[in-house]
Order: C-alpha cells, then sequence, then structure tokens
C-alpha cells in the first residue's frame, strides 16, 4: 500500500504535458475487436485502466505489441501500442477482470457485432452511482441480439450470427451506451441511427477511429449517428485526443496556487464549458500554439454556480476538483451534480481539511475559507482522489492521501509532472 504526501503552499510555474485521455483510450482498445487487422494507438497513456483493460484483450485472444516512445519524445508524451484481434479465442470476458473497470463492459458490443455471441460479466468500477446497463442491452436487443442475464453474467448472442441496423433512442445521453451502440452497428447489415448519442470529445475520437477503420458514419460530433454496417473493417492507425479531464484537473490545481502553467497540447474546443467557469472564478486559460496557458486573471478566487451535463457542458469528471478549488474562492460557490446520484463522496475528506461544504440533495453548497489545513485523508473514486490533491496543494502542512489505486487509474505521473512545475509531493510507503 501506498500514499501521497502533499506538502502545501508552493505556485506551480511551468509546463505540464497532457496524456492521452484514458476516456478515449480504453474503447478506442475494444475497437480491436472489430477486425482482425492491426489497430495501432499512439499517445497512449500509461494508467492501471488501461493495463487491466489489455489484460482482458489478451484474455479474448488480442496480440498487444508495446513499442514504447520515438527517440528524443518527453517521457511524459504516450506510447505506441499495436493490438491485433485476429482471432477471437474466447467470447468470454470474466468477472475478476470485468468487475475492476467499468469500461471492460463495453466489450460485448464488437463481441456480439463480429462472433455474434458473448458472456460478459456486468461491471465494476468506481462507486459513483448505480449506472445501470440497461440502455445497453435495450440497443443491442434492437439490434437483434438475445440477451438473458444469469449469475451476475450477461449472456447474448444472435440468431443468424449478424446483427441488423436498427433505429435506436437513447431515452437520456450515456457515453457508454452510445460507444457499445456505434462499434456495434458498424459491423451490423443495413442501416442504424443513433438519436440523442453521446457528443463527447471521446466519442468523437472512437467515431473518427473506426472511419479510418473503414466504418461509415455521418453525423459524428452531433447527437444523430448514421452508420450503414459493412461486413468487416480493416486495421487503421491513430492518435489518441488529449486528456480534457487531466487539462482541465492540472488547471485547476495551477489556479489553487495562484501559478502559472503552460498546458501542453491541451485543446480549447473540448473544454469550453469549463474556460467560461474558470473566467467567472477569476481564472484566464488562453490559447496559444502549443497548448493552454492558465493564470489567476486578477487576484483571488471568485465563487461560482455550476451544474454538471453531458458535453458540451460542464463535465462530471471535474466537478470534485472544481468544489477542492471553491474551498479557497471568495463568497458562496453552488455545485450541482446532475449526472451521477453518488458523486459527493469526496465531500466529507475535503471537510477534515478545513472546507465548509453543505450538501442539499444534488446540490453541495461551498463557502470559501481562508485557510486549508493538512490532514489524513482518502481517496473514494477517481477524481475525488485528485480534488484531494489540488487541495493539499493550498493546506498549510502535510496532506496524506491513501488508496491511491484510485488515482492510478486515471492520471498518468501525477506526481512526476506536479513536482516539474514546483509542488512538494511524493508517493511514500503507507
Amino acid at each position: 500500500m501506498e500514499k501521497l504526501l502533499v506538502r502545501g503552499g508552493n505556485r506551480l510555474e511551468g509546463e505540464i504535458h497532457i496524456s492521452g485521455a484514458k476516456n478515449a483510450a480504453l474503447p478506442l482498445m475494444i475497437a480491436t475487436l472489430l477486425t482482425d487487422e492491426t489497430l495501432t494507438l499512439h499517445n497512449m497513456p500509461r494508467l492501471a485502466d488501461v493495463a487491466q483493460l489489455q489484460k482482458i484483450l489478451g484474455h479474448l485472444g488480442v496480440d498487444i505489441m508495446i513499442a514504447g516512445r520515438r527517440q528524443g519524445q518527453s517521457r511524459f508524451v504516450g506510447e505506441t501500442v499495436r493490438y491485433v484481434a485476429r482471432d477471437i479465442v474466447d467470447t468470454t470476458a470474466p468477472y475478476d477482470m470485468v468487475s475492476k473497470m467499468r469500461a471492460s463492459f463495453w466489450v460485448l458490443g464488437p463481441l456480439l457485432a463480429r462472433c455474434g455471441a458473448a458472456k460478459v460479466s456486468l461491471p465494476g468500477g468506481c462507486a459513483i452511482g448505480t449506472r445501470p446497463v440497461d440502455l445497453y442491452l435495450k440497443a443491442l436487443a434492437q439490434m437483434g441480439a438475445d440477451i438473458d442475464v444469469e449469475a451476475g453474467y450477461v449472456v447474448a448472442s444472435v440468431h443468424g450470427g449478424r446483427l441488423k441496423g436498427a433505429h435506436i433512442v437513447f431515452p437520456k445521453v450515456s457515453v457508454g451506451a452510445t460507444h457499445v451502440a456505434l462499434m456495434a452497428a458498424t459491423l451490423a447489415e443495413g442501416e442504424t441511427v443513433i438519436e440523442n448519442a453521446a457528443r463527447e470529445p471521446e466519442v468523437v475520437d472512437l467515431a473518427n477511429c473506426l472511419v479510418k477503420m473503414g466504418a461509415v458514419i455521418e453525423g459524428i460530433g452531433t447527437s444523430t449517428l448514421h452508420i450503414q454496417g459493412k461486413e468487416r473493417l480493416h486495421g487503421a492507425e491513430h492518435s489518441i485526443v488529449p486528456d480534457r479531464i487531466e487539462a482541465g484537473t492540472y488547471a485547476m490545481a495551477v489556479a489553487m496556487t495562484d501559478g502559472e502553467v503552460l498546458l501542453r497540447d491541451a485543446q480549447a474546443e473540448t473544454l469550453s464549458a469549463f474556460i467560461d467557469v474558470m473566467a467567472q472564478a477569476g481564472v484566464a486559460v488562453t490559447e496559444e500554439e502549443k497548448g493552454l496557458r492558465v493564470r489567476r486573471a486578477n487576484g483571488a478566487l471568485r465563487a461560482v454556480a455550476v451544474e454538471t451535463q453531458p458535453f458540451p457542458g460542464f463535465p462530471t469528471d471535474l466537478q470534485a476538483q472544481l468544489m477542492a478549488l471553491m474551498t479557497r474562492a471568495d463568497g458562496v460557490s453552488s455545485i450541482r451534480e446532475t449526472i451521477f446520484e453518488n458523486r459527493f463522496m469526496h465531500v466529507q475528506e475535503l471537510v477534515r481539511l478545513g472546507a465548509d461544504i453543505t450538501l442539499m440533495g444534488d446540490t453541495a453548497l461551498v463557502k470559501g475559507v481562508d485557510r486549508l489545513i493538512g490532514a489524513p485523508v482518502m481517496a473514494t473514486d477517481l477524481r475525488a482522489s485528485v480534488s484531494l490533491v489540488i487541495a493539499g496543494l493550498a493546506a498549510e502542512g502535510e496532506t496524506e492521501i491513501h488508496r491511491l489505486y484510485h488515482l492510478d487509474r486515471g492520471f498518468e505521473a501525477l506526481e512526476q509532472k506536479l513536482s516539474a512545475v514546483g509542488a512538494d509531493i511524493e508517493r511514500a510507503a503507507a
């Protein structure tokens, strides 16, 4: 077991390289199941979730070759990885693998589309709400899949071996369901229309890669997707989009310390709602040739009123980090969580550091305080873990953050990146 030690008080100054997006990398890796040719992915982040999904893909029969970085590249530039699913040797994704990471459940769609059968354990992952998979299963059923749930597994098959195109209307926006339906539709017979599809940049990145693989998709980046199914897809080469959540996280860390940092490769078009909120909070996020520069605009942080929304709204994956930042803002901030019903578990840990936060249903009221004081705290999920780091950067004394396995799922080399711009942070034995 390890813990993270954060000693607050240092300004962050310099440059942070933004890694490839975890939320894009995972569906792109799963897309390799749709072809028997090589899918080469560049800018792959080194994360626990990536390593876990590679184990699952290997179990299914995918050959994986990690080519590493090109000579002379920064140590924070992502790796190049080649995936070849020449033969699917097993269409079962077992509980002991899938239970550790929710996104691994998405293999259900490609396995059904290519092999006509799949048995996948119901998923695990962060405990931030029920996040049911009924939308995934209903979409696949509309495409002709016979689906049963038996002893904790989804058991699915396709009569005749090939999915059929369908008109799918999601009752609410779901990134995971959009990923699954989109991938399955690329090999289905006929046209599939997906309405109320998620528009997140990670969904766009997957769609763009599928097009490189030979898929025919119209409406990319909109809420309505038209997919003309193909009998087979071919290999391709694709670079994973920079991680907008990592960029937003480091932007708030910089703002918390009254620093100034260039977020290299960060993209403004994927963060427009976040940038607007930062402007309201008194933080300037400006676009430059190499990325986004972050600094406070006029001294003190200001309170904001925000509610999380599907893209292009403010991301739920930045809610915990914003709450940490607002603990030091002038005034009372209102943060409403509309995506997940249980994504406030970081509140009590922030309170341990001296934060003044009141919960009222789906809304947190955050009254800014003059000082935070370091204390032992516990990460409760992936994004909550890094909110504690942000708070610790401004706290007096030392903050001990435990249960780092949450952090390692989604943030590559966090302590090295922060140390390089001036943070006093280290990993130690717990």
